[in-house]
C-alpha cells in the first residue's frame, strides 16, 4: 500500500550521524560500476501490508557485533518486516545467489541514488521463497530483517561485500505508553489520508480497517515508512533514525502535511468538478 503525494516534513539531524536525512552522504568508495543497480531491470515493487509484519519486533543481534554481509544496491529502501520481490538476472548477482542458497539466504539491501550515491545504512533481506529459472535467472521473495550500518568494504568483485554492524532503536524517553499513543495518532492520519485519497480518485468511500494490527510501535513505524513509496530519500531518512518516537513524529508530520494538501485538493475538486 502506497500513500499518495507525500509532502515531507522538514529534515532534522540524525542522532547517529551528521549526514543529512534527506540526502544521505555517500560513504562507500568502490568503483562506480559496482554501485549501480542491475541494468534494464524490471521496476522493483515494494509490496507491504500490515499482515506482512511480525506481531512483535524481532530481536536484533548485538549492535556492536560486526558481521560480513553481501550487498545489493538498489534504487529503493527496504524496511524491517516489508516484503520485496526481486528478479535476479545480472551475472554478478546470480553468482551471489548461488552462494547464498548454500549459506544463510541473507544479503544487505542498500539504497543507491545517482545524485546522492550509496547510503551506508541498509536492511537485511532474507530470501523466504525463490525460483531458479531455466536461463539461470532467479525470482525471489525477500523479507526485511534487521538494519545495519556499513563499516567498510571488504570486496567489490564480483559483488560488494562489507563489514557491517547492526542497528536497533534506542529506548525512547517517553517509553511504551507515550509511544502507543503516538502510534495511534499516526494510524489516524494514515486512515484519513487513505479515505480522502480514495474520494479524490473516485473510489468508493469505505471505512479503513485496522492498519496497525497489534504491531508494537517500532515495527509499526517501519510499516508506515514502507508505505511512503515514491519518496525513497524520505524513506532512507526514516530507516536511519534510531529512535522510534522521532521516526513516528516525523511520519506524523509528513502525513499531516499530506492530509492538508489532499483536503485543499478535495475542496478545489468540489468547486470545479471537471479539474
Amino acid at each position: 500500500m502506497a500513500l499518495p503525494q507525500l509532502l515531507h516534513s522538514p529534515p532534522s539531524p540524525s542522532p547517529s550521524s551528521s549526514t543529512s536525512l534527506i540526502s544521505p552522504k555517500p560513504q562507500l568508495n568502490p568503483a562506480r560500476s559496482f554501485l549501480s543497480p542491475p541494468r534494464r531491470r524490471r521496476p522493483h515493487t515494494l509490496s507491504c501490508a500490515a499482515s506482512s509484519f511480525p506481531e512483535k519486533h524481532h530481536t536484533n543481534p548485538k549492535s556492536d557485533y560486526a558481521a560480513e554481509l553481501p550487498l545489493f544496491p538498489l534504487p529503493l529502501v527496504l524496511f524491517p518486516g516489508a516484503v520485496l520481490p526481486l528478479q535476479i538476472f545480472e551475472f554478478r548477482y546470480r553468482m551471489m545467489m548461488h552462494t547464498l542458497l548454500h549459506t544463510d539466504l541473507r544479503f544487505g539491501v542498500i539504497y543507491t541514488d545517482p545524485s546522492t550515491g550509496t547510503s551506508d545504512v541498509g536492511c537485511v533481506g532474507e530470501v523466504v521463497k525463490h525460483e531458479r529459472l531455466v536461463d539461470d535467472r532467479f525470482f525471489l521473495i525477500c523479507k526485511g530483517q534487521e538494519r545495519f550500518r556499513v563499516n567498510r568494504l571488504l570486496r567489490t568483485k564480483p559483488y560488494l561485500v562489507a563489514e557491517v554492524t547492526w542497528l536497533e532503536d534506542r529506548p525512547s524517553a517517553g517509553e511504551l505508553h507515550d509511544l502507543d499513543a503516538l502510534a495511534g495518532e499516526v494510524e489516524g492520519y494514515m486512515k484519513d489520508v487513505i479515505r480522502l485519497s480514495n474520494r479524490i480518485n473516485g473510489k468508493p468511500e469505505k471505512e479503513v480497517q485496522d492498519l496497525r494490527k497489534n504491531l508494537f510501535p517500532t515495527p509499526f513505524s517501519f510499516f508506515v515508512g514502507s508505505t511512503f513509496e515514491g519518496a525513497p530519500r524520505e524513506q532512507q531518512a526514516l530507516l536511519e533514525l534510531e529512535d522510534t518516537a522521532v521516526r513516528l513524529k516525523r511520519e506524523k508530520d509528513t502525513l499531516r502535511n499530506t492530509l492538508n494538501y489532499l483536503t485543499a485538493a478535495s475542496a478545489v475538486k468540489d468547486v470545479f468538478p471537471s479539474t
